[in-house]
This record gives C-alpha cells, sequence and structure tokens, in this order.
C-alpha cells in the first residue's frame, strides 16, 4: 500500500512540476518585439546611450545610500552602472541583458554579468537590497513584468528591500507623447494574453491583426499629430456596410456561427475601443549621432534590415524602442500580485512610478 501510495504521489507532483516549468519556461520566453525593439536596439545604441547616463536620481541615491554598511546590493538591468558603487559601504553585483551595456561596466572594473530580468542568476535570499530603474517598461507582457517583480524579491533575503521605477503614462512634460509613436491595436496580439478576444481564431486568422513589420518611414507633422490621436491604427481594421448601420427588422435569422461570429466581433471593437482610450504600448525613438553611428557595425546592420532609419535633417539614425508606459496604480497592482513581500513605500517622480518592496521577515517564533 505505501509504495503504491507513494507513486502516485510522486506522479502528481511531477505532473504539476511539468506544469509549472511549462508556463514558467512560456514567460522567461522572450517575446520577438522585445529582442527586436529593446535587446538589438540597446547593443546598437549602448556607447551613446551611456554618454547620456549619468546623473543619479536623487531618491534612488537617497534609498540606496540608507542602506547598512556591507549590505549586498543586486541592480538589475543596471545599463552602464551608474548605480553601481553608489554607496562605497556596501557591495554592488549588476546585470543587464546588453552585452555591451556590460562590457562598458567591465572595462569600469564593475562586478557585473549578462543576464534576463525574469530569469535572474542568483539564489534565493542572496542581496540584501535590489533595485530595477526603468526596466519593467521594456516588458512586453504582465506575466513578464509580474516574473520580474518576483525575482527581484525572490533574491533578497527576508526583510530586505526592493526598489523598482518605471516609465509613467501620466508624463510631466505632455508633449513628449506627441514624440512617440503609439502601437496600433493589430500590434497588440503580440502581448495579449489567453483568453483575450485577440487570440479567438476569428483575429488570429485575420490579416490585419497581423504583427508584420512595424513600418519605421519618416512621418511629417499633420501625420504625427495623426498618429498621437486616439483613433491612430483603426484604420487597419475594415469597416463593412452592415456594421456601421443598424440592423433590420427583416434581416435572415442568424445562425449559432453566425451570432458567436457577432459576439467575437463585438468582443474584440470593445478591446480595441479600450486600448485607443487607454494607449500604454509606444515605440520611443533614439536618435543616434551619424558620428556615433559608426562606433559599431551594428547602425550599418540595422540600416539594411529595416531595424533602424536615417533622419538626413538630424543627421541620426534613428531606433525605436519599445515602451509599456504604467498607468497611475499599476505597478502597485503587480506587485501586490507577490505573496511575500508588501509595498512600504509608492511615490511618482520625474515622470515615473516608483515603489519600495520589503520581504517578509522570517518567523521568529
Amino acid at each position: 500500500m505505501r509504495d503504491v501510495k507513494v507513486k502516485a504521489n510522486s506522479k502528481s507532483t511531477e505532473e504539476e512540476e511539468e506544469n509549472e516549468m511549462s508556463s514558467s519556461l512560456s514567460v522567461k520566453s522572450t517575446p520577438e518585439i522585445e529582442k527586436k525593439y529593446v535587446h538589438r536596439v540597446y547593443d546598437a545604441i549602448a556607447p551613446h546611450f551611456s554618454s547620456t547616463r549619468f546623473a543619479k536620481w536623487p531618491k534612488v541615491a537617497a534609498f540606496l545610500e540608507s542602506l547598512p554598511s556591507g549590505s549586498v546590493v543586486l541592480d538589475a538591468g543596471c545599463g552602464n552602472g551608474k548605480y553601481l558603487g553608489l554607496n562605497p559601504s556596501c557591495f554592488f553585483i549588476g546585470c543587464d541583458i546588453s552585452n555591451p551595456l556590460i562590457k562598458i561596466c567591465s572595462d569600469k572594473g564593475q562586478e557585473v554579468l549578462v543576464a534576463d530580468a525574469v530569469n535572474l542568476p542568483y539564489r534565493e535570499e542572496f542581496g540584501d537590497a535590489a533595485i530595477s530603474i526603468a526596466v519593467l517598461h521594456h516588458l512586453s507582457t504582465e506575466n513578464r513584468r509580474k516574473s520580474a517583480i518576483e525575482e527581484l524579491v525572490r533574491v533578497v533575503k527576508p526583510g530586505g528591500f526592493v526598489l523598482i521605477t518605471v516609465w509613467a503614462a501620466e508624463q510631466e512634460d505632455k508633449s513628449l507623447l506627441t514624440k512617440w509613436t503609439p502601437l496600433s491595436p493589430k500590434y497588440v496580439e503580440e502581448w495579449v494574453g489567453p483568453g483575450s478576444p485577440m487570440n479567438s481564431p476569428r483575429v488570429r486568422n485575420n490579416p490585419f491583426f497581423g504583427l508584420e513589420s512595424i513600418p519605421e518611414t519618416d512621418v511629417s507633422a499633420k501625420e504625427q499629430k495623426a498618429e498621437t490621436s486616439p483613433s491612430f491604427g483603426l484604420e487597419s481594421i475594415p469597416e463593412t456596410e452592415e456594421s456601421t448601420r443598424e440592423p433590420k427588422a427583416e434581416s435572415v435569422p442568424e445562425t449559432q456561427d453566425s451570432l458567436g461570429e457577432q459576439n467575437d466581433k463585438s468582443s474584440v471593437e470593445v478591446l480595441l475601443e479600450a486600448l485607443k482610450m487607454n494607449q500604454q504600448e509606444y515605440f520611443v525613438p533614439w536618435h543616434l549621432p551619424y558620428h556615433r553611428a559608426e562606433v559599431s557595425g551594428a547602425s550599418a546592420s540595422a540600416l539594411a534590415s529595416g531595424l533602424a532609419k536615417k533622419d538626413d535633417r538630424k543627421g541620426t539614425v534613428v531606433y525605436n524602442r519599445y515602451y509599456h508606459v504604467f498607468s497611475e496604480g499599476e505597478l502597485e497592482r503587480l506587485a501586490s500580485g507577490v505573496g511575500n513581500a508588501m509595498i512600504v513605500d509608492r511615490f511618482y517622480d520625474k515622470s515615473n512610478w516608483c515603489i519600495v518592496l520589503q520581504k517578509e521577515a522570517l518567523n521568529q517564533d
């Protein structure tokens, strides 16, 4: 009896572990939009990007300076390492997905390695504190953003602190939004989760919702204005005559299939309306000066492949970077789903939403 029971429990446990592993691998699998419009872009612009990143945000500096002497601090998404070593009494370890940025850090003698924010290479309870500065908004699914928060909490000790900052949808300088390209709804399919109307067979098989190459041509000021309007991108969705007029009383009785299709269509339209009213997905341009573009062969390759474009008027190579900007309260809601941590501070700073989490301390009883 004992053998049978053990065997059954073992099988059940194995199935649970396989399901958990499958779900974990799905989250950790990097979507193409991040590979193309985050990883490849930062690899190409690394030297120029680094030269513009030297000022320390006062509240991030205050957080790091408040840590006890001897603390081990993990910087996930360290970029050019501007916060590494800020508190000389602490020991800093940084990681970033961009190898060129990590090389810049390494050349300065900093302790760094290449790693993914949703799969940190540290054991549990390794550090005393962790920071994630302007990283989560480059992750294109809610599950990946939540997983990154869970990883930050996992790698700090009980009682340890985690500081997270993300770009806010509520920008102080509203004019910035006119310089960003909102992603039209037909591209949102890339990161919409299971169960959404965008994942229905009708939508998946509709060529207008495909994730074909996103246009990167120059736009005039007039076109830019049109693109930043709430209806931008909806021209790709064909509006039939039937969809724009009231149904007639004498219409032919609808079959179950046609009713299902109409309901599906209605759900999609509701989602699209919500998307255009609550725009949070953008391409934000990075202008790499021609004289800096020759630092590596990455720009020539990017231009040849269509990843970047030339702006002869400004004398730059223009890259688009993917951003999911956070609305007020969104970061808190995401973090509240992490069971073993609590939010101890939240604030808005320099057009960023910020939170400080504390990992639950061990029960002393």
